[in-house]
């Protein structure tokens, strides 16, 4: 009798336990979903001996999704602190095109350099894969961005670092959301020679400017 009484208290404590770990994954079980939009552009700048250099993209592809605490209407009222998130945005390498400081095309050859060098053929995409977002500072109004800091993993020719940068997020009128970071790196974090771009010596130094536009998508059944 004695035994069957300890092995329903095992089994009583077991459940008890179950119940308190399976609350944070509830809690998460309402995840919003957003979806890639046209109207993105990513634009990567650098300088060389003989000038600087630009390289633009118009498609941004990907999901973001979010958990409860992430703000969905302008100016909502949230509380600082870390979102729950899944998400992934994603360049294709061969729509990169080299342009000048006005956006007009540049060099044909300059293309072909630049998809040799982050080795197009085999990593065809430039991928940043998100884990972590924390709120730092609501709006301080109603036509202010959202401030976040983000941290994942970036993956470019086939290397993939961890990198944290801010990024200003803005809930539009038609529900749409944008999302806006500058981001310096350097191409020696992802093995790239300095010296590969233009034929001449390269700085190491590049930055990453990029808005995404993302739209509603259907609720999913939790960010993790």
């Amino acid at each position: 009798m004695k035994r069957k009484l300890n092995i329903v208290a095992n089994v009583a404590s077991i459940v008890a336990l179950w119940s308190l770990t399976t609350l944070p994954l509830q809690a998460a079980d309402q995840a919003t979903r957003f979806n890639a939009a046209p109207g993105s552009k990513m634009r990567i700048e650098g300088s060389s001996l003989v000038h600087d250099w630009q390289a633009e993209s118009s498609l941004i592809i990907g999901f973001l999704e979010v958990g409860p605490n992430f703000p969905t209407e302008p100016a909502q009222a949230v509380t600082p602190g870390k979102i729950d998130v899944r998400g992934e945005a994603a360049v294709m390498v061969r729509s990169l095109q080299s342009v000048e400081k006005s956006g007009a095309k540049y060099s044909d050859k300059m293309d072909d350099k630049m998809y040799e060098m982050l080795k197009s053929a085999s990593f065809p995409r430039i991928v940043f894969s998100i884990k972590e977002l924390v709120l730092k500072e609501a709006p301080k109004d109603k036509d202010s961005p959202y401030v976040f800091d983000s941290k994942g993993d970036l993956s470019v020719a086939g290397v993939t670092n961890t990198i944290s940068f801010p990024v200003k997020v803005s809930l539009m009128p038609d529900k749409k959301v944008k999302i806006v970071a500058s981001v310096p790196l350097k191409m020696s974090q992802f093995k790239i020679p300095p010296e590969s771009i233009l034929f001449v010596k390269t700085a190491d130094d590049v930055t990453i400017k990029f808005e995404w536009m993302l739209r509603p998508g259907k609720t999913t059944t939790g960010t993790k």
